[in-house]
């Protein structure tokens, strides 16, 4: 039995799930898996139970006799590099790494705007213009973001990821890449060739094949 156990949410709306799944399988390690249907009454009281906040993801690591629980996606991205620092999780270079750490928290506390106007859909295609300024300088952010990385480091390492190789920052921005595919936002030839090596990457291909197969996200609870 595998000694890291991952709880997630329904794969085709739980960007936070994604964001730490993809680390999680980037790392190496073997792990379990437990999808949580948490509009499932019993299933969200039964996540009440063993998770802090009642939420996905939660990464349960059975380590020396102990049993870490580790919430939160960016949480969970760190607490991975640090215990398997041979996956280069975040970059090497101190100054790429502060980088990568400053994109990664600046996704998990901000764009509301975007994550309002261009919610997680990901097997859906569903076109549509953008109008709400604040969404659109969100949008902008991003492709900066993303433009910034690969000039900078990107390419100099010689690899298709933001830093080169796969990072955190990479699971953090994801399920953007996937917004953004949803509803056919246009970007830069360097974002497209962003967002195609985290399309055609075996490990998101994975997540996106098992949700094509996972049963649909039942009501919302009242």
């Amino acid at each position: 039995m595998p000694d890291l156990h991952l709880y997630i949410g329904y794969r085709t709306v739980s960007s936070w799930s994604m964001r730490a799944w993809l680390p999680l399988a980037k790392s190496g390690q073997p792990f379990e898996e437990t999808l949580i249907r948490y509009r499932l009454l019993e299933q969200k009281q039964l996540l009440r139970e063993f998770s802090p906040t009642g939420k996905v993801p939660l990464l349960v690591h059975r380590r020396d006799g102990d049993e870490i629980k580790v919430w939160d996606s960016l949480a969970i991205g760190e607490y991975l590099a640090d215990t398997f620092p041979e996956a280069r999780l975040w970059p090497a270079d101190p100054v790429a790494r502060a980088f990568a750490r400053s994109i990664s928290a600046e996704m998990h506390s901000g764009f509301k705007a975007l994550r309002d106007h261009l919610a997680m859909a990901l097997l859906e295609r569903m076109p549509k213009t953008i109008e709400d300024h604040q969404a659109l300088a969100e949008i902008a952010r991003v492709t900066e973001i993303w433009r910034q990385a690969r000039d900078r480091w990107g390419r100099k390492d010689g690899g298709p990821w933001l830093f080169g190789h796969y990072t955190v920052a990479d699971g953090m921005y994801a399920p953007i890449v996937t917004r953004f595919r949803t509803y056919g936002i246009a970007v830069d030839p360097i974002c497209e060739a962003y967002m195609e090596t985290v399309c055609a990457d075996a490990d998101f291909m994975a997540w996106e094949a098992q949700a094509e197969i996972d049963p649909p996200q039942e009501p919302l609870i009242d």
